[in-house]
C-alpha cells in the first residue's frame, strides 16, 4: 500500500504511569505517534520466512526432548510408587533407557493385576513412540545442518570446544545473520547474557541475568560452556579462577560470555577457532 512501517518491541515503547493506568486504543495510538515522531522507536530484526521455518524445526526437537523427559519420569514414578527396584545391572542411571532396559520393562516387570500391567505397558509404549519420533526429527535436523545454507558456518562453529551440531544449528537459526550485530555486547544483549542492574548515586546494584533474551539459545550455550570449560585450556583457567570467589553456576555464566565472544569472532571473520595454550 506504499506505507513505510516498522515492527517494534511493545515493551520498549516509552509509556507514562498515566498511560499504564488509563489504557485504551486512542491512548495507545497517541503514544505510538508521539514516540514515532520523536524517533525513539527502534525496529526489531525480522528474519526471512525460510529461517523462521528452520527455527521451528529446531524448536520442535527441543519440545520433543522435554516431552521425552516427562515420559521417562512417569515410568520411574510408577516403578517407585509400587516399590519395584532396579536390577543390579541397572542401578546406575547411565544404564537406563537402553535397549536392555526397555526389554526388562516389557518382559520382566509384572504387576499383581492385569490393569497394572496395562498401565505400565501404555507408559512404555508412549516412551518408545516418542523416542522414534525424536530420532526421526533428529535425522531431519542433521539433513538441515548439512545443507548449503548452514554447513559452512556449522563447520566453523564446531571447531570451538563445547559446540556441537545441535548448539550450532540452534545458534544459526536463532540469529540468522551475524552481521546484524555491531559488536559482542549487542550479541550478548540479544542472547540475554547481560546482568540486571539498578544504580543511583553512589549505589551500584547488579543482579541476576536479564529476563530478556532468547532463553532456548542461552540454555544451549550455557550447557556447551560446561564442556568448553573442560576442554579449552584458556577457558578452563578462567573457570578455575572464577570459582575461587563465586559459586560454579555464576562462574559458568562468565564462561558462557567468553564462549559467545569466540563464536562472534569465528563467524564474523570466517576463521576456524584455535585453542589457546596456557603456559
Amino acid at each position: 500500500m506504499g506505507i513505510n512501517n516498522i515492527i517494534v518491541n511493545p515493551a520498549d515503547v516509552p509509556t507514562s504511569e498515566k498511560e499504564q493506568l488509563q489504557k485504551d486504543d486512542p491512548t495507545d495510538s497517541r503514544k505510538l505517534a508521539r514516540s514515532l515522531r520523536s524517533g525513539v522507536l527502534r525496529a526489531i530484526y525480522i528474519p526471512r520466512e525460510s529461517t523462521l521455518e528452520d527455527r521451528s524445526l529446531i524448536r520442535i526437537r527441543t519440545t520433543l526432548v522435554k516431552d521425552m523427559t516427562r515420559f521417562k519420569q512417569r515410568i520411574k514414578s510408577f516403578l517407585y510408587f509400587y516399590g519395584i527396584p532396579f536390577p543390579p545391572q541397572f542401578e546406575k542411571s547411565a544404564s537406563h533407557w537402553s535397549k536392555r532396559f526397555m526389554n526388562w520393562l516389557n518382559e520382566k516387570v509384572s504387576m499383581q493385576h492385569d490393569s497394572g500391567d496395562l498401565a505400565l505397558k501404555i507408559l512404555v509404549q508412549e516412551a518408545e513412540q516418542q523416542r522414534k519420533l525424536l530420532l526421526d526429527v533428529l535425522r531431519k535436523v542433521r539433513l538441515l545442518a548439512g545443507s548449503e545454507k548452514y554447513a559452512g558456518n556449522i563447520a566453523l562453529l564446531r571447531t570451538i570446544p563445547g559446540i556441537g551440531l545441535i548448539t550450532a544449528i540452534t545458534f544459526l537459526t536463532e540469529i540468522e545473520n551475524i552481521e546484524r550485530f555491531v559488536n559482542t555486547d549487542h550479541l550478548a544483549g540479544f542472547v540475554g547474557l547481560v546482568p540486571n542492574y539498578h544504580s543511583s548515586g553512589e549505589k551500584d546494584n547488579k543482579g541476576e541475568m536479564t529476563f530478556r533474551g532468547q532463553n532456548a539459545l542461552r540454555r544451549s550455550l550455557i550447557e556447551s560452556s560446561w564442556m568448553a570449560a573442560r576442554f579449552d585450556p584458556a577457558l578452563a583457567m578462567c573457570y578455575h579462577g572464577y570459582i575461587k570467589r563465586m559459586v560454579p553456576n555464576k562462574a559458568i555464566n562468565k564462561i558462557t560470555r567468553k564462549l559467545l565472544n569466540r563464536i562472534y569472532f569465528v563467524l564474523k571473520n570466517k576463521m576456524e577457532y584455535v585453542s589457546g595454550v596456557v603456559k
